[in-house]
């Protein structure tokens, strides 16, 4: 198929013929973009409803219950950040999170992953930092804003079927409980980001408690 470079304005038609077998392609400049444009659109997800959050100064007594607790504490190494994967379950409506620290803040976000939930079970996944994690996700988008800085925890890139719903920020945790709640956006899955990775030299003793709501 011979190759021509062809100037196009709005509402072109270009033409091309081939020199091996003589068939014509007749393309539209106006719809090929449209298309491209409609595509781009499908890969995004709906927008997320903001959350709603708060904090409480009981964080002795939230601490001595949540180190009751099997699952209710962990270490977040330093320049780790941990994911606490939670999906949304047939019999909840909503997602609520409590958390706290010991000594020093640590950093916090939460994202939606537009997928299909296979099982209910919550995970815990660690990594060096967030960009690890995005690194073994495929079909990365360019040019979504950055999650992070020195300041609000480690940089995060964003793939088309992950929503925003909580930025990483450093939040005052070893002086008041974190808690929030979100409404189920649909299936899917909850990624809360315990971000550690702007500490050089502390790890973070972490309590903390998930659950759903109908």
């Amino acid at each position: 198929l011979a190759s021509y470079h062809v100037p196009q304005g709005a509402g072109d038609i270009v033409m091309i013929q081939s020199d091996h077998t003589g068939a014509v392609d007749i393309l539209s400049s106006e719809l090929e973009t449209a298309d491209l444009l409609g595509e781009q659109r499908k890969a995004q997800p709906p927008p997320l409803a903001p959350p709603t959050m708060w904090t409480t100064e009981k964080t002795k007594e939230f601490k001595a219950r949540m180190g009751k607790e099997k699952n209710g504490q962990l270490v977040v190494k330093r320049g780790e950040v941990v994911t606490v994967r939670v999906p949304t379950h047939p019999d909840g409506k909503s997602i609520c999170w409590e958390f706290a620290t010991d000594d020093y803040d640590i950093g916090f976000g939460v994202f939606f992953d537009w997928t299909t939930v296979t099982s209910t079970a919550i995970t815990v996944q660690v990594s060096e930092s967030s960009d690890e994690e995005d690194e073994e996700e495929e079909d990365e988008i360019e040019g979504l804003p950055p999650v992070g800085d020195v300041e609000r925890g480690s940089r995060s890139s964003v793939r088309c079927r992950y929503g925003e719903i909580v930025p990483v920020y450093r939040r005052n945790s070893h002086r008041e409980v974190q808690a929030g709640s979100h409404e189920y956006p649909g299936e899917g899955i909850y990624l809360l980001k315990f971000d550690n990775s702007y500490s050089l030299l502390r790890n973070k003793t972490l309590f903390f408690h998930v659950y759903y709501t109908s």
